[in-house]
């Protein structure tokens, strides 16, 4: 017993080596993250400077992409969860590259037109949520149960790197050699997130029903049906859905409040998003040593409700420096919060699902969870026309403050509790 403490202690000392397979599948992931948000809002700023389009069409080309994306994706769930993971995974980085190399050569040729945009937009979300659906099935596999929050957190590491260094990289990418610039970089970094997949060498074993002639009508509602029966992963979901949705609903509204009557530049802005995201990088490294400490329980729990508690603070801006920075305290506390509770919860998650649904639960999730941002989006877009954005921040800010109600309180403890 005391030498198995000691093997533990050791492990936790050092840095966990998981394998050069999973070294290659964080590779793969580092590349397509770190290009698309070298790429963030490539797509509606081809639309504002080339096609000169305005709000209406720039707007559309957002929710529409990621409407739209969600509904071609959710049958793709099934087709996944009976599919080799790495080569579905191969496959959307190549539609993805495919995708938007469409646009560079589009635009090379003078023919890029809006409706391509759009088209390629919607292409991009369906293949994001197939990509994700079919990494976390694999990552299920390619991981030891122990080691999984170890690398969630790490995945989650790299997700806030990629949304500190990528806009500026992207904004001087863009200055530099114009707007396209960034759509190859997008591109490119499909290519190498493929080839780091192609890299992992362990056999994939063949999925049950890989021969099934076709998909059933309940595969299509499995993920939900389990997402919606299980009475852990019920509250997770709800609440995730919900709070996400609500806080993504806020950053159109601050947008407008920030660059608009508080005339902030547009630097400012950008600032103050991008260094709060060093949170994320702190939360997750700290993740797995909260719940090494404290039990995986209230670690989901605590981070769960703290993540919510800060938004309604926004309501406080104004103009100057202490706006400016109140705005960089209320996101930092937020992304540091979220940056502990979602390694740990994406890590509960996959523990709470058999191997065989894996992919038809994340797909049903992510699904969900980009159509509930789009409809939250529009809905309190229409809000602030009538209350104006402050009044729409303080309602937001308001239910997410209850949000936390709908965790599971009742558990009395969670599978990875010590």
């Amino acid at each position: 017993m005391a030498a198995r403490v000691e093997v533990s202690r050791g492990r936790d000392a050092g840095r966990t080596s998981l394998g050069r397979d999973f070294g290659w599948l964080w590779a793969a992931y580092a590349a397509g993250t770190l290009g698309t948000w070298v790429a963030f809002h490539a797509l509606p700023l081809l639309a504002i400077t080339v096609l000169h389009k305005g709000t209406a069409e720039v707007a559309a080309l957002a929710a529409v992409g990621a409407a739209v994306g969600a509904v071609v994706a959710a049958p793709l769930g099934p087709w996944v969860e009976f599919r080799r993971k790495r080569s579905v995974m191969v496959a959307m980085d190549l539609v993805r590259c495919a995708a938007l190399l469409s646009v560079v050569v589009a635009y090379a040729l003078g023919r890029l037109g809006f409706t391509q945009l759009l088209v390629v937009s919607v292409l991009v979300a369906a293949a994001d949520i197939t990509f994700g659906a079919a990494s976390g099935a694999h990552l299920k596999a390619l991981v030891r149960p122990e080691d999984l929050l170890v690398a969630q957190a790490r995945l989650e590491s790299t997700t806030w790197t990629a949304t500190v260094l990528g806009p500026p990289l992207g904004g001087g990418l863009a200055a530099l050699l114009g707007p396209v610039a960034t759509v190859v970089a997008d591109a490119v970094s499909y290519l190498l997130s493929a080839a780091g997949i192609r890299a992992i060498r362990r056999p994939e074993v063949r999925p049950g029903g890989a021969d099934r002639p076709r998909v059933r009508a309940r595969d299509l509602v499995e993920g939900w049906r389990h997402l919606l029966t299980h009475p852990v992963l019920r509250p997770l979901f709800l609440n995730a859905v919900l709070a996400n949705g609500l806080i993504m609903a806020t950053a159109p509204l601050l947008a407008v409040l920030m660059l608009g009557p508080l005339g902030f530049a547009p630097w400012q802005y950008g600032l103050v998003f991008a260094v709060p995201c060093v949170g994320g990088l702190i939360g997750s490294r700290f993740a797995r040593r909260l719940v090494a400490r404290f039990g995986r329980r209230r670690v989901l729990l605590t981070s769960g409700v703290l993540r919510v508690c800060w938004p309604v603070g926004l309501v406080f801006i104004h103009p100057g420096l202490s706006g400016l920075l109140l705005v960089m305290g209320v996101e930092l506390a937020l992304i540091t919060c979220s940056g502990v509770f979602n390694p740990v919860l994406a890590t509960h998650r996959l523990e709470l699902t058999d191997t065989g649904r894996v992919a038809r639960t994340l797909t049903a999730w992510s699904v969900s969870a980009k159509a509930a941002v789009a409809a939250l989006t529009a809905l309190w877009g229409l809000l602030a026309t009538v209350t104006g954005p402050r009044a729409a921040l303080a309602v937001a800010g308001g239910l997410l403050l209850a949000t936390p109600l709908l965790l599971p309180w009742r558990q009395t403890a969670l599978s990875g509790d010590g």
